[in-house]
């Protein structure tokens, strides 16, 4: 079973910092967070009832009510809903007596949707005790309840995700994949010193490959410039965005070059400790990593002295997530760490000045760690061949949705958009969504668009934060846009009216237009409200949340009109339902 008995805390950490620890233990152990767990933490921590409940009931996976002895998350995404969704959660509901959102009568399962949990290439999927299950079906899902109930646990019976690399560049030009060799990276490193590691960063251009593309080598000398202490590392590994799992795929394969890039950057800034912020729904990965973190700690790659070198200091502990989205977000991730609520911090300090417990603070995700590491190792020239002149090096792209392939393509830079859905042998594509619902909608006729991290041109050039989820003509536009919405309607955090009200109206609004009751006044309202979001939400959900609206509005508008019913809301010249349905037919689910 996975366990917390391995995670260790630094002499920094205050014992807030413990909460979220401190929560999972009582999850697990009494299967929800009781009152009387409540009362308890708060005398420790030595604050309200109220403050306690308000940290627990922010998190998907803590429960203020019993959550069964075994505990089913069913993917709520819209992959696994055009894959056979309602027939696995009725299937679910009928073997567990659980209905959806709720625990069975003998308290024996608990089933609850949820969003995303990185395993699009493997839909419908599950987590069960936070055990994987992948491609399911009615049979199976008989079957798997069967066998709990005989008393098999769950980890006997789960599946182990397939990788599913289906693509890297060829004449050995994978960076991410190539054979990995535990402290080649940090041995170079080493040798050429802090300032030289920043201008290989800065050399081979590596920028953050969560989907800001902020140049690494900036953060990183801006956290080195500073001369508090000490300073801290930490590994975004808080992958939630629907449709990608590039993360999963390098922490189960090349987890030591993410660490290694992790040590790489602590002697670069002259920093001591380091965290990874591991996503709840990847806690079947735990065991794995802090097993790695022992071999690094054996290997002399960690802890005092590393390889050798007098005062380098470094450490690693992994700080396990529990289900919020907005934790992606840098700042609620921080305050996450911390022990309180996950919601954005308003924008005073970057993490580079004032991060964890306002300390200097370099903060990047899993694949940026890994381009670090395999960047030193091969040096900025040799990475530089790779790519284009003005783009260099590879990036790493989930594929999932109506396709054959799905899985992860390391593409060169300067590849297509054309050539990945080629490659990945998409099935009459129609709708394609980058990087996620918080990312951009294409078209076929978005098929010579080229990948860089640095888009200057976007009819020519487009960025990706990490995933494309591919629909073809089949499936239902709107019905995709509401997943989104829905999506981002739950993981709001709610601190910024904005973002809690936008949402809320962009649903509403995207109903009126499922019943065929909109006409071109919500069709702008619509516009209109994902305008006031980009414009005035605090953090990256509510500036991106009505992305998808916006961009499927410009990119189907006579689809959203015909299809869907809306009308001129002028007595004088009626919309003509039968001239705009006509032409598109061919969408309808």
């Amino acid at each position: 079973m996975h366990t917390l008995s391995r995670q260790k805390f630094f002499p920094i950490d205050p014992p807030g910092a413990r909460l979220l620890s401190e929560l999972w233990h009582y999850q697990r152990q009494d299967r929800y967070i009781s009152a009387d767990t409540i009362r308890v933490l708060a005398r420790k921590h030595r604050v309200s009832e109220i403050e306690i409940q308000g940290v627990a009931s922010f998190y998907h996976f803590f429960h203020l009510k019993p959550a069964g002895k075994h505990t089913i998350y069913l993917n709520t995404s819209v992959i696994s809903e055009f894959r056979g969704y309602e027939r696995v959660r009725t299937a679910f509901e009928q073997a567990t007596g659980a209905r959806m959102g709720s625990t069975d009568i003998s308290g024996t399962f608990g089933l609850f949707p949820t969003a995303c949990i990185g395993l699009s290439d493997q839909e419908p999927a599950a987590l069960i005790d936070f055990y994987p299950f992948t491609n399911l079906n009615v049979v199976r899902v008989k079957e798997i309840i069967q066998q709990i109930r005989e008393g098999i646990h769950p980890a006997e019976i789960c599946d182990h995700p397939a990788d599913h690399i289906r693509f890297t560049p060829p004449d050995g030009k994978s960076v991410f994949f190539t054979p990995y060799l535990r402290g080649n990276g940090i041995r170079r490193a080493l040798k050429i010193g802090r300032q030289a590691i920043i201008e290989e960063i800065k050399i081979a251009g590596l920028s953050g490959r969560g989907g800001a593309f902020f140049p690494t080598w900036k953060k990183w000398d801006a956290c080195r410039s500073f001369t508090s202490d000490p300073k801290v590392i930490i590994c975004n590994a808080d992958e939630g965005e629907p449709g990608t799992f590039k993360d999963r795929v390098l922490l189960n394969k090349q987890a030591g070059s993410v660490i290694e890039g992790m040590i790489i950057a602590a002697f670069a800034v002259g920093a001591t400790y380091g965290m990874i912020y591991l996503r709840g729904e990847y806690q079947w990965l735990l065991n794995h990593l802090e097993d790695e973190l022992v071999a690094f700690r054996e290997a002399g790659l960690l802890g005092k002295n590393i390889a050798g070198t007098d005062g380098f200091d470094f450490d690693i502990r992994i700080e396990l997530g529990a289900g919020a989205y907005v934790c992606g977000e840098e700042t609620a991730l921080l305050e996450s760490m911390e022990g309180r609520r996950g919601e954005p911090r308003t924008k005073w300090f970057y993490p580079v000045e004032r991060g964890y417990l306002q300390l200097p603070t370099v903060v990047n995700n899993v694949e940026t760690f890994a381009a670090a590491c395999r960047i030193l190792e091969m040096g900025s020239g040799e990475y530089c061949k790779r790519g284009i002149p003005s783009s260099p090096g590879t990036k790493i792209i989930s594929v999932a949705g109506d396709c054959q392939k799905p899985g992860i393509y390391e593409i060169e830079y300067g590849t297509s958009v054309g050539e990945l859905l080629d490659m990945s042998m998409a099935i009459d594509p129609l709708f394609i969504q980058v990087s996620g619902p918080s990312g951009e909608t294409l078209t076929t006729t978005d098929r010579d668009r080229i990948f860089i991290p640095r888009s200057i041109n976007p009819e020519r050039e487009i960025r990706c934060g990490g995933s494309l989820m591919v629909f073809s003509k089949e499936r239902d536009i709107l019905q995709i846009i509401m997943n989104f919405n829905a999506f981002f309607k739950h993981e709001s955090c709610g601190v910024c009216t904005p973002c809690r009200a936008g949402n809320f109206i962009i649903q509403r609004k995207l109903e009126k237009l499922r019943s065929g009751l909109a006409d071109h006044h919500d069709l702008h309202e619509l516009k209109s409200w994902t305008h006031i979001m980009r414009k005035s939400s605090r953090c990256g959900l509510g500036k991106t949340a009505g992305n998808p609206v916006l961009t499927a509005l410009e990119k189907f508008g006579e689809y959203f009109e015909g299809t869907y019913g809306a009308y001129h809301n002028d007595l004088i010249h009626p919309f003509d339902y039968t001239r705009a349905i006509a032409p598109f037919e061919q969408y309808k689910p």
